[in-house]
């Protein structure tokens, strides 16, 4: 099996920076026809908006996805640019801290709506679109689908009790769905990352070299890696060497989630 996706179109959430402008921008050398997609007209323009203008296979989407009208207009502008959509990279997500105790914090609310009821929707319309145009293909592998996880899923803070709830969800989102979209040849995966220079990553350590000292101490490999090494990975389960992969979660976390954090500290 190759693990080429040139040719191949896609929708990349989130993408107007960190981890999904990274991989948008890794699909794009990889001879793929791809849509960044984000919230952040501005941001997005700043960072694509002369490729987009200048390359055929680039295509940039702006607005609130939490919106099924949007979710419907992404699609078209797509299936208008490219004809069809083969990859869906679910890379839209938002962090913020929860008071675990206040009954009236929102962030639970928020994240759940933001970070797996919006991958949801989006997968639900994208998925529909690929068994329509699947007529006449190779219905065993029509399509795939990358949700971006986080190791917060499963080693958590307890300020960060919101968003470790919403990766959770959605890594569970991921199992269901290859599940149900499998009898359909539509593969659903995820990639949930750590020790990775995100952009809200890259906020958090400004000024703080303690924090990032800790995470370094923390991670096997010793080091923050780039946004960009999550692409590799994302790239293997949108092309057809994964085509026997399904309801997956590959962790890359330069080994974090191997090690006892408390057994670090006692050395």
């Amino acid at each position: 099996m190759s693990f080429s996706i040139a040719g191949k179109t896609a929708i990349v959430t989130g993408a107007a920076n960190g981890v999904g402008l990274a991989i948008g921008r890794h699909f794009i050398e990889m001879g793929a026809n791809v849509v960044f997609a984000d919230m952040d007209e501005k941001r997005l323009c700043h960072e694509m908006g002369d490729q987009a203008d200048k390359e055929e296979n680039v295509r940039i989407f702006s607005g609130d996805l939490r919106k099924r009208l949007t979710i419907a207009n992404l699609l078209s502008a797509t299936v208008d640019a490219f004809e069809r959509v083969d990859i869906l990279v679910n890379a839209s997500r938002q962090v913020m801290e929860t008071d675990p105790l206040d009954p009236d914090d929102t962030s639970v609310d928020e994240l759940l709506q933001q970070n797996t009821l919006t991958a949801l929707r989006v997968s639900q319309a994208v998925a529909r679109r690929m068994i329509k145009q699947a007529d006449g293909e190779d219905e065993a592998n029509i399509g795939s689908i990358v949700n971006i996880s986080s190791i917060a899923a499963r080693r958590t803070h307890p300020d960060l009790l919101a968003y470790s709830m919403s990766t959770a969800a959605l890594d569970q989102m991921t199992r269901s769905l290859a599940v149900a979209l499998a009898p359909n040849g539509i593969r659903v995966n995820a990639v949930a990352f750590g020790s990775v220079m995100s952009a809200s990553l890259k906020g958090s350590l400004k000024d703080q070299d303690d924090v990032r000292e800790a995470i370094v101490d923390n991670t096997p490999l010793h080091r923050i890696a780039s946004p960009g090494e999550v692409s590799d990975a994302v790239q293997y389960l949108a092309s057809d060497a994964s085509a026997f992969v399904t309801g997956q979660i590959i962790t890359v976390d330069g080994g974090r989630t191997l090690i006892d954090p408390a057994a670090v500290a006692a050395h």
